[in-house]
Formats: structure tokens, C-alpha cells, sequence
């Protein structure tokens, strides 16, 4: 089973910020006009988890008070204070009673905009505890740096090393993690880490992607600027039946979805590569009776599942029920929402930060191209064969990731 859990570390003060958190923590302090935090749940929501632990430690209420019980996007948020400092190991030990058999463990003042799924692929091993994904091509004097073996993080390299990656503090963790905890506080960096790297049970993830770490003023005022420019990126609209799947005469049900030739791996090429990634189907048999809104609705999320496993995901299903000639009453109208209309597109565009430029639609029929033209976005139209082989063609690279492929 695929990890659903996300534990994010919010519990220290930030002291090189001086007065910024003289009564606000630090993940919380406003960057590009929202808390960071949130730049950090959007990511947990969009990569399909269900739960965030926040472990929380300096002025805990605070996170208790914003955050504790929130719900958005299919993810629920717990708070879990620490009676006393801990460290960034010991808050993993204070939270042992909740800490599923494998968990994401996330940094709460840093952003490495990198594909989190791609990390999964090491869950048909069992040779190693934790995974730590590596931030390539940074630049800067202030961050360590690691070596690496064979996948493995040999060695972590002092400040000043400046062709090496760094951590992006972003992991994959076995709970046996906790058995290594036997002090308190315990830090995970200093305590936890080089240890496990000399026992051969550190993986390493390099990828390229934004990286920031706010937790000095230099970059704590990049970030003003650079967070929100994070978040806006090209999309990629694609339709479902014909490009993700055989188009199957009204495909509703797991057992009749066949993925076209390549599709899985598009999907997480387009992820690895930094497009928001959307889905854009007309679905007429709801309005011919023939299935459910609810019946889409898990089979959408059964293919998000099938996709999660392979390294990819969605970011939003977007479908359209309506048709003018429906035989159900609610259903039966014309609607800007259902192709060749924009309607699902330009929806998708108002709810997510998407930049035009750049942006695409992928279909297998005319409706589809028209409707990227009325959106404002490039249309390729699919003729079928491997859609990775179709999208690599067409669709530049952004980021020539390692993790690309």
C-alpha cells in the first residue's frame, strides 16, 4: 500500500529571522501573500495524501488554532505539541502512536519543487529506512552538501562545496526509523542522519526543481516573489477516453479501463517535468443514464490510485455531464462546460495559477482542439499509439530532471 501520511516538522522558532518570529513560527509567516505553510499543504494535497501531522513545538497554539481538524482537497490536518523540546527526531518520537508503517516526512521552512511520488519507486526494496530526495544545481555557500554511491547518500560535506546536491528536506520513511531515537531531544540532521548514511540506509533522490529555505532573512525575502512564481506553471489539459484510455464505448467501471500504450509513463513525465496536469472529459453517458456522477467520481479516483503507484498523479479531474440531448432532465442542456466549449479549461485556469504560455491540450478528436483554441492554448491531437513517445515530441522539457527519465 502506497504511503497516504505526510509529517511535516514545524516545531522550531527560526531565531536567524531575528524579530519576524518573535511571536509568529516560522512556517507560518507570510510569503507572497499567504502563510509558507500553505505553499507546503497545496503540495500535499495535490501529490493525493490524505493526512498531515503538523508537529508543532514553539507557540504550537497557533498551528492548534489555523490548522487542527482543517479539510481541503481530500487531506485532513492534525496537529500534534510537543510538551517540551524535542528536536527534529524526537518530534517523530512524540507522534509514534500515529505514525503509519511508512510516512512522508517534510521540512516546514523549506519548498523543493520536485515530483514526491517519484520516491515510491523504492517501496519494492527493503534495503534501506529513509529516502532523501536532493535538490541539484543550487547555488549558494549556506547549504551542506552529500555525496553519493550506488543511490545511497555516502557522505554529508560541510558548507562552502558548491557542485554537489543538497538536501531538500523532503523524505520517505519507515517507521523503524524510530528504533534509532534513544535520546531526548534528538536532532535528525546531526543525530540521525549520518548515521543511518554510514550504515547504508540512506537513499538519495536527485532531482531539479525550484528550492528555497527561508529561514534566513536574504532568502526569506526571495521568497516573497519567488513562491508565487513557483506556483504559477504551464498545464498540460489532456482528454481521457482515446488519449489516457481506450475509448471504450462509456468507460465507468475499473475493470473496463484499458491505459493506452505509454500513458502512465506521460503522465509522470509531465509531472517530473513541472506541468499541472488535468484531466478534461465530457461524460454524456451521465446525462444518458447510463452511470453516475458518483460512478465517475470513483473511477476517477481508482485511476488516480493506478497512477499514484506508478510514480504520477493528476492534479484535477475535470468532467463535463451535460449533453443537449440527454434522456435525464437535470443533465439535459446545452453547456459551455462540455467540448468543443472552453468551459473546463478556463475553469481550471481560474482555480490554479496556470501560465498560457506554455500550456497544452492533448485529444483524439476535433472537439477537443477547438476547445483549446477558445481557451487560448495549444491543441495536439493524439492519433494513438504511445502517448510518452507523442508528448516527448511535442512537449519541451522544463526541467531535464534526473528523476525525468
Amino acid at each position: 500500500m502506497t504511503p497516504r501520511q505526510v509529517v511535516c516538522l514545524v516545531g522550531g522558532r527560526g531565531s536567524r529571522l531575528g524579530p519576524l518570529t518573535d511571536f509568529i513560527p516560522k512556517p507560518l509567516l507570510p510569503v507572497g501573500g499567504r502563510p509558507f505553510l500553505d505553499y507546503l499543504i497545496h503540495e500535499a494535497q495535490r501529490f493525493g495524501f490524505d493526512q498531515l501531522l503538523l508537529l508543532a513545538g514553539y507557540n504550537s497554539d497557533e498551528f492548534v488554532r489555523r490548522y487542527s481538524g482543517r479539510r481541503g482537497g481530500g487531506l485532513t490536518i492534525e496537529v500534534v505539541a510537543e510538551a517540551a523540546p524535542a528536536g527534529t527526531a524526537g518530534a517523530l518520537l512524540n507522534a509514534a502512536s500515529i505514525l503509519q508503517p511508512t510516512f512522508f516526512l517534510i521540512n516546514g521552512d523549506s519548498f523543493f519543487d520536485f515530483n514526491w511520488l517519484n520516491l515510491l519507486r523504492a517501496l519494492d526494496r527493503d534495503d534501506w529506512t529513509m529516502q532523501a530526495a536532493l535538490a541539484s544545481g543550487v547555488s549558494g555557500a549556506r547549504y551542506g552538501r552529500v555525496e553519493t554511491a550506488g543511490g545511497r547518500i555516502s557522505k554529508f560535506l560541510p558548507k562552502g562545496v558548491s557542485h554537489l546536491p543538497v538536501n531538500a528536506g523532503i523524505y520517505l520513511v519507515r517507521r523503524r526509523l524510530l528504533e534509532r531515537i534513544r535520546t531526548m531531544p534528538c536532532s535528525l540532521e546531526d543525530d540521525i542522519l549520518p548515521s543511518l548514511a554510514a550504515k547504508g540506509e540512506l537513499l538519495g533522490y536527485p532531482a531539479r526543481g525550484a528550492f528555497i529555505d527561508i529561514g534566513v532573512p536574504h532568502d526569506f525575502n526571495r521568497g516573497q516573489q519567488a513562491m508565487p512564481q513557483y506556483m504559477r506553471r504551464p498545464a498540460a489539459f489532456l482528454d481521457r477516453d482515446g488519449v489516457i484510455n481506450h475509448d471504450d464505448n462509456y468507460v465507468h467501471r475499473p475493470e473496463q479501463v484499458r491505459w493506452i500504450d505509454g500513458a502512465l509513463d506521460a503522465i509522470r513525465w509531465l509531472n517530473d517535468e513541472g506541468y499541472y496536469v488535468f484531466v478534461v472529459t465530457n461524460q454524456a453517458g451521465v446525462a444518458r443514464g447510463f452511470y453516475s456522477e458518483d460512478d465517475v467520481n470513483s473511477l476517477h479516483a481508482w485511476m488516480q490510485t493506478e497512477l499514484r503507484r506508478s510514480g504520477a498523479h493528476i492534479d484535477s479531474f475535470e468532467y463535463c455531464p451535460y449533453h443537449p440531448e440527454g434522456t435525464l432532465e437535470q443533465y439535459r442542456r446545452t453547456s459551455e462546460l462540455r467540448k468543443p466549449g472552453p468551459g473546463m479549461l478556463r475553469k481550471l485556469q481560474k482555480d490554479w495559477d496556470t501560465e498560457v504560455a506554455g500550456s497544452f491540450m492533448i485529444g483524439d478528436r476535433d472537439i477537443d482542439m477547438q476547445a483549446a483554441a477558445a481557451a487560448g492554448v495549444a491543441g495536439y491531437k493524439f492519433p494513438g499509439g504511445n502517448l510518452l513517445d507523442f508528448v516527448r515530441a511535442r512537449v519541451p522539457a522544463r526541467r531535464r530532471s534526473p528523476a525525468a527519465g
